[in-house]
């Protein structure tokens, strides 16, 4: 099983983590736990500096440490000292901070809802939902996502009893039926919006993720009326799912004279959806 990212808020600071399902176990990025611990704007050096301390006390906790790469705020995929629960709580001991004692019970918190979302997915988005508002999303927005997830879930589900294989065939697949809608591979998509490492639908528009669940689902619902055998037919069958999403496409911006596919990615929606709010404030 692959190891999953993920970011998660501690007092609205941000903390890359990593879950590896083989040892069921989260591994936190330090520097990230420092800066949110100290409120330090050289967490590295505050790192750095508490490595050598602790091995002049002769801990060995600092030889421990291990190196995972994890998304860097450039947007590249950069290695970086990680530890565990249990070596996280350890670390804190040595660094005086008054958010110790949430901070540890926070560690406890992330580290149990994990082992409960393994027994009940549904938590998953109840988890999903409580971020993305924390980020600053609208609800509308949201809902749309949220709703976006079950039905990809249920493409990739299909994929999976027709045979296919993650990895190189899900997204040979998702580029066909993306470019076949929007008229751009998610690469191209990624491109226009300016977008690195960040996920393509975290950063759609309403009509965007719209569309782009019309065409999954659709996908989803011609493979399971033509039962393609191989590949190329399932190729076929993402084309013509697409083609549906492109219809609509094609349908609205005649309405409306504007085009669907956008620049726009979700931090400058959400940066224009709050100056919006402060103007209807004044």
């Amino acid at each position: 099983m692959k190891k999953q990212d993920a970011i998660q808020l501690f007092e609205d600071k941000k903390v890359r983590t990593i879950w590896d399902p083989t040892v069921e176990k989260w591994y936190f990025s330090i520097i990230d736990a420092i800066e949110a611990l100290t409120n330090s704007d050289r967490p590295r050096k505050y790192w750095s500096d508490l490595k050598v301390k602790l091995k002049k006390e002769g801990s060995e906790l600092s030889d421990k440490i291990g190196q995972l790469k994890m998304q860097a705020p450039d947007g590249k995929m950069r290695l970086t000292d990680i530890a565990d629960t249990e070596q996280l709580f350890r670390l804190i001991q040595s660094i005086p901070s008054p958010k110790a004692e949430p901070f540890k019970l926070w560690l406890a918190q992330i580290a149990a809802e994990r082992l409960d979302e393994i027994q009940d997915p549904e938590l998953t988005i109840d988890r999903a939902l409580e971020q993305y508002t924390q980020l600053g999303y609208s609800e509308s927005w949201i809902n749309q996502r949220l709703k976006s997830i079950e039905i990809r879930k249920a493409l990739t589900d299909e994929w999976k009893s027709r045979g296919l294989k993650e990895g190189v065939q899900f997204a040979t697949l998702t580029d066909i039926i993306s470019k076949a809608w929007s008229g751009n591979t998610t690469k191209e998509y990624k491109i226009l919006k300016g977008l690195k490492k960040e996920n393509l639908r975290d950063n759609m528009t309403n009509t965007e993720l719209i569309l782009n669940m019309l065409a999954e689902a659709s996908t989803k619902d011609i493979s399971q009326a033509t039962n393609p055998e191989t590949f190329d037919e399932n190729v076929e069958v993402a084309q013509q799912g697409g083609n549906v999403a492109k219809v609509a496409l094609k349908e609205l911006e005649s309405k409306t004279g504007k085009k669907v596919v956008a620049a726009l990615n979700a931090k400058q929606g959400v940066t224009q959806n709050q100056r919006e709010e402060k103007k209807k404030d004044k």
